[in-house]
């Protein structure tokens, strides 16, 4: 979910090989095989914290919800994260949803991410599951990196995972979908749920859908300027409504829409 609108570099093409084992930030606890986890058995307020309001030009992208951090917009229920998007008037903005980060609280560098997601479909409507560089607040966006995990956008049954960074002072992207990777092809319907996974080492970037690759990116070496992906990143997950993206129509029927969350799991 790319925080600006500016216009992308030329980034390098990707590789094909399988990614190597990963040199994931040692596990605190020698018990578990994750170093860190959500099982999402209550909302965790020491893992994730909120982002409050319609953020600088609707968080980068227009976008026109005002995110918040009642129980409305993001509960847990038998174990699985609701983030749930609106209609209502609130505060000036004619729809609501949530956005929880782990900013501040965990961000690692290389490692395995599986995550058990159902992602929301509609007119107007923008989930994600995705990374930013720790240092934001230091070099800002886009050369702090961001990796996206998971996007889909309206109504379409297509997950989306992109890389965003600085290259040459300029904002480059570089991204692949499970509707055309390379010419392979899943069919998926998105609202249920999915097994993600993201591997994550010194010279891969690769992304899956219950073990149908749909996303892989060389940062080898830094290559084409991707040394900020060799730093440590958080995660952030949201619902959007409307924006650059998904456009500026949104279907008010579909509402109340959730994106529902399992479990998220980090390993070496």
């Amino acid at each position: 979910m790319a925080i600006s609108s500016s216009s992308s570099a030329t980034a390098p093409s990707s590789s094909s090989a399988i990614p190597s084992s990963s040199s994931a930030v040692p596990s605190s606890s020698s018990e578990s095989p994750y170093f860190w986890s959500d099982e999402f058995d209550a909302l965790d307020t020491t893992k994730w914290t909120f982002e409050i309001g319609t953020g600088s030009s609707g968080w980068g992208n227009n976008e026109k919800e005002y995110y918040t951090d009642r129980s409305e917009n993001a509960y847990v229920q038998d174990g699985i994260l609701h983030i749930r998007a609106n209609k209502e008037d609130y505060k000036g903005s004619g729809y609501t949803s949530a956005r929880m980060i782990t900013k501040g609280k965990f961000s690692f560098t290389y490692g395995t991410v599986e995550a058990r997601i159902a992602l929301p479909t509609g007119k107007g409507i923008w989930p994600a599951f995705w990374m930013l560089g720790a240092n934001i607040d230091q070099v800002s966006w886009p050369a702090c990196g961001e990796i996206d995990i998971i996007e889909a956008v309206n109504s379409e049954s297509v997950v989306y995972g992109t890389n965003h960074w600085q290259y040459e002072g300029s904002h480059a992207e570089y991204g692949n979908n499970t509707n055309d990777f390379h010419g392979a092809k899943k069919a998926l319907d998105i609202t249920q749920f999915h097994t993600y996974k993201m591997t994550w080492d010194e010279k891969l970037i690769a992304m899956y859908v219950d073990d149908f690759k749909y996303h892989e990116i060389s940062i080898e070496n830094n290559a084409g300027g991707t040394d900020a992906f060799h730093k440590p990143q958080f995660f952030l997950l949201n619902v959007a409504v409307a924006g650059n993206w998904p456009g500026f129509d949104v279907d008010d029927t579909q509402f109340p829409n959730e994106m529902l969350v399992d479990y998220i799991r980090v390993s070496k």
